[in-house]
């Protein structure tokens, strides 16, 4: 499925990491793989498709139909998010679910990788009918869920509430409390400290492990951020509160610029009052497209897939780019970027804290134990680090890009654990 017609596969644009799937084939001759372990990583463990009937408000009864991918669980229980979209294919959702067993084993965390989600326009429906939904489908797949089967989270369209309703249906139907069940949920709820800001934080422990690899003196280079949602957002205030210089930022609406530093606290503010970045004072309208190419020594994708491609890689200016949306540079820039010297930390990497706080949630409900917000910031930061210093051995070693590092990495770590079982020949 990945390697074989991979020119021919779909890829869901909603988060596919479009350059690693593009890359495995690369990373597959590497390692000189055989027939035999090419087919395990090729086909998921396992694949289910449902339908269900669900009453909606008007009284009429619907059909929906929802899947699951659980695609590795060599290391571990299947983890990954359950998203909700009126295009989601199962295809789309074996890609997913294989990226995130790559993922997990990359930064080290006992999982497998999983997918799921509903076909459905959670736009065209109400609240109420969200959770009709959501509950349909969870009884749909309990007997294949659990917290040593496969744990949902939150993904496209979906968020903690979702989660509580999957965490609810799930416990009413085994009748105890099974808080391991799910990720992501509030806090009263055996959620984790620091989730809402864990893909952020995660990777800005990355780039600061980086910045001390490649020697750049922390805090004095301009900084660029494309993208002020959820993780853009905190990407900015923690990087202002740690003294960085945030010289440009940028959302839908388009981008603003001030080489002295932007008062992100304040841009915030600005932002939810007047649902845009722009007319922020003391700053220069710039489009995102102008963000992307100016002046700065980091740049931080934090938006869109593909905006980084053959036109404006070349214009690049900054040192370090640290990819916290998925799949945000071409392969083809991608390469040119490495070639010119460019530190391009990868998405697999660099947004891999979301995962790394869900595996912190499961461990507290599994124990009952609930960490203060130092325990798992302090934890968060051992475990990103670490990644990033066992990936970027293999890229000195290999001398190849982070991207084919990490990815390499992965693959022989979930290959290691099927030799272990004894799927595969020692």
């Amino acid at each position: 499925m990945i390697t074989n017609n991979i020119e021919r596969i779909h890829f869901d644009s909603m988060n596919t990491c479009h350059l690693c799937m593009m890359e495995l084939e690369n990373v597959y001759e590497a390692l000189v793989l055989s027939p035999e372990e090419i087919d395990l990583l090729d086909m998921p463990k396992r694949s289910f498709t449902v339908h269900f009937p669900v009453r909606m408000d008007s009284g009429k009864t619907k059909m929906f139909v929802g899947h699951r991918v659980q695609y590795n669980d060599a290391r571990g229980p299947t983890k990954g998010g359950i998203r909700y979209h009126p295009k989601l294919e199962l295809d789309g959702l074996k890609n997913l679910a294989f990226l995130m067993a790559l993922k997990c084993a990359l930064v080290n965390i006992p999982f497998g990788g999983a997918k799921g989600g509903i076909v459905v326009d959670t736009k065209k429906i109400s609240r109420g009918e969200l959770e009709s939904i959501t509950r349909a489908y969870i009884r749909e797949i309990s007997d294949i869920m659990g917290p040593f089967k496969d744990i949902p989270a939150p993904d496209a369209y979906t968020d903690e509430n979702v989660m509580v309703w999957i965490l609810d249906e799930f416990e009413r139907i085994k009748g105890r409390h099974v808080p391991a069940i799910v990720t992501g949920k509030p806090i009263e709820l055996g959620g984790s400290q620091v989730r809402t800001i864990s893909t952020a934080l995660g990777g800005i422990f990355v780039l600061e492990k980086a910045l001390q690899t490649i020697e750049m003196e922390v805090g004095s280079p301009c900084v660029a951020i494309q993208g002020f949602r959820n993780v853009g957002k905190n990407a900015a205030k923690i990087l202002h509160e740690k003294g960085y210089r945030i010289c440009a930022v940028s959302d839908s609406s388009g981008g603003i610029r001030n080489v002295n530093g932007i008062d992100i606290p304040k841009l915030i503010e600005h932002k939810h009052q007047t649902g845009s970045v722009l007319d922020f004072p003391d700053t220069t309208k710039i489009s995102n497209e102008e963000l992307l190419v100016s002046d700065c020594g980091i740049l931080i994708p934090a938006a869109l897939s593909k905006q980084i491609g053959k036109d404006n890689s070349a214009d690049i200016k900054a040192k370090v780019i640290l990819e916290l949306a998925n799949a945000p540079t071409t392969l083809e820039a991608s390469r040119s970027l490495v070639d010119r010297g460019v530190l391009v930390i990868p998405d697999i990497l660099a947004n891999a804290g979301g995962v790394v706080v869900s595996y912190f949630e499961w461990i507290q409900n599994l124990n009952q134990d609930y960490w203060k917000e130092e325990k798992v910031l302090e934890r968060l930061r051992y475990t990103m680090t670490t990644a990033f210093a066992s990936v970027h051995n293999v890229c000195t070693n290999q001398n190849c890009s982070m991207r084919r590092a990490a990815l390499q990495f992965a693959i022989r770590s979930i290959l290691h654990a099927e030799r272990l079982r004894g799927n595969l020949q020692p």
